[in-house]
């Protein structure tokens, strides 16, 4: 596992490289290589695309990848430093899902007001006669 967190370090295109000269050495290696780099999250594939996924998601994707990296990133040798990474990153956590709670709240309140808004204009749009209604002839 210590070359997964080597390569971890590179990011993605270390990964991508890796598959590629799997695929060129032998099939199945590649293969292998393409199945943990997808089912371990690490290209951040999923069935949500698009732009749009970061406010969908509110961010859960980076909450993740923070929660990976506090887990697996081993420790300093430092044990006050391990406890103020572990302290700021509860903390972002924490002030991450207050916003993400502040975003719902702004949500909802502009669709009530788009909502009431259109309940107004329907109110005050003069009734229409019906087919059936007798017309002015």
């Amino acid at each position: 596992m210590e070359l997964a967190y080597k390569l971890d370090s590179y990011g993605k295109p270390a990964w991508i490289a890796l598959t590629v000269l799997g695929f060129m050495a032998w099939w199945p290696l590649g293969l292998a290589i393409l199945a943990f780099t997808i089912g371990s999250g690490r290209m951040g594939c999923g069935a949500k695309r698009g732009f749009s996924r970061w406010q969908e998601e509110g961010g859960d994707a980076l909450r993740g990848a923070f929660g990976r990296w506090s887990r697996t990133m081993p420790s300093s040798g430092n044990r006050a430093f391990d406890e103020y990474r572990q302290e700021t990153l509860r903390r972002l956590e924490d002030e991450q899902k207050d916003f993400r709670d502040f975003l719902e709240r702004l949500r909802q309140a502009k669709d009530k007001s788009e909502f009431d808004q259109f309940m107004a204009d329907r109110r005050s749009r003069p009734a229409e006669p019906g087919p059936d209604a007798p017309s002015g002839q």
